[in-house]
C-alpha cells in the first residue's frame, strides 16, 4: 500500500513530518509554517530534476539534431548519363543500376563539357528526367529481390515499399553542400564502384577505399555546376524529405521528378511512391 500523501506539499506525510522535525526546519530557520511549504516545495523541486529526464536546451541540440544527418567530408566525384567506361569508372553509364534504358529515358547524353552546357542543362535537348541526380554505393534490390538488411537499414522502407524487388531509394531527394552552397538532387544510380555499403549510406562508417580516393558520392554536371566543384571535390551530404526540397533549378525537369509531378497534379502515390509520404507538408 503507498503512504499518504501531504495535501499541499505533494510529499508523503512521512517525509512531511521528518522534515518539520528536523532542526533546519525549526523557529531559528523558518519562521512560519507558510515559510516551511515554500522551503518543503522548493526541496521536492530540486529532488524531481535529479530524477526526471531533462531536455536539453543547448544550442548544439536545437541547432545540431537531424532527421537525417550530414555525412561531412566525402570525396565527391562526377559522373553522367551517357558516360564511356574508364579506368576510374568501368561501368558505362548508359544504364543505371534501376534503370536499364537509363541514357533513353533521359533524353540524351549529359555532357558534361562546361561549353556544351547552359542552365544547368546539356544545350541541344531538354532532359526527360532530373538533371540534378547522384549515386551512392548501395542498392537495396539484387536479382529481382529486396535485400534483406534493407528492410531495417533503409529510414522510410516501410512508408515506400510496394512489392518484392522494387527499390525504395531510386528518386529519393539528398542534400549536397560544398562551402555555403547547397544542391539537391535525385538519387539514380549505384557507386561509386560499390552497391552494398548500407552501413555508410544509412549508418556512421565512412565510405571504403577505392581508386578515387575513397570517392563515397557521385554527382551529376548539372550539380557540379551549381556548387561550383572541379571534377573531383570534398562535399557534404544528406538525405532530405521531399517536403522540405525548396525552390530551384532541380524542381524544373522530368517525368521522374516529385516537383514537376505535383505540378502536373499526379498521384505521387502511383508514380513516385518513394516520395509520395516524405512530400507531404
Amino acid at each position: 500500500m503507498s503512504e499518504p500523501i501531504h495535501p499541499r506539499l505533494g510529499l508523503t506525510i512521512a517525509v512531511a513530518s521528518i522534515l518539520a522535525a528536523t532542526p533546519l526546519f525549526g523557529q531559528s530557520s523558518v519562521a512560519a509554517a507558510s515559510d516551511f511549504q515554500k522551503y518543503a516545495m522548493k526541496l521536492r523541486e530540486s529532488a524531481l530534476l535529479k530524477i526526471e529526464p531533462q531536455v536539453s536546451t543547448s544550442s548544439s541540440f536545437r541547432f545540431g539534431f537531424s532527421k537525417y544527418p550530414w555525412k561531412r567530408d566525402i570525396m565527391t566525384t562526377v559522373f553522367w548519363v551517357g558516360e564511356h567506361p574508364a579506368p576510374n569508372n568501368p561501368v558505362p553509364n548508359y544504364k543505371s543500376s534501376w534503370d536499364p534504358q537509363w541514357a533513353r529515358n533521359f533524353g540524351g547524353y549529359d555532357d558534361p563539357d562546361v561549353t556544351a552546357r547552359r542552365n544547368y542543362i546539356a544545350k541541344g535537348f531538354t532532359p526527360r528526367q532530373n538533371p540534378f541526380y547522384v549515386a551512392l554505393p548501395y542498392n537495396d534490390v539484387t536479382r529481382g529481390t529486396t535485400k534483406p538488411e534493407s528492410r531495417k537499414a533503409i529510414p522510410w522502407f516501410r512508408d515506400a515499399f510496394e512489392r518484392e524487388g522494387k527499390s525504395v531509394c531510386k528518386g529519393r531527394w539528398l542534400a549536397i553542400r560544398r562551402g555555403n552552397r547547397i544542391a539537391y538532387a535525385q538519387w539514380e544510380d549505384c557507386g561509386p564502384f560499390r552497391t552494398d555499403h548500407w552501413q555508410y549510406v544509412f549508418g556512421n562508417e565512412r565510405p571504403k577505399p577505392n581508386l578515387n580516393q575513397g570517392a563515397g558520392l557521385d554527382v551529376s554536371p548539372a550539380v557540379r555546376d551549381y556548387l561550383g566543384m572541379g571534377g573531383k571535390d570534398v562535399c557534404d551530404w544528406k538525405f532530405v524529405d521531399a517536403k522540405d526540397v525548396p525552390p530551384g533549378p532541380w524542381t524544373q525537369y522530368g517525368d521522374n521528378n516529385t516537383f514537376v509531378l505535383q505540378r502536373r497534379g499526379e498521384n505521387l502515390f502511383l508514380v513516385d511512391r518513394n516520395n509520395a509520404r516524405s512530400a507531404r507538408r
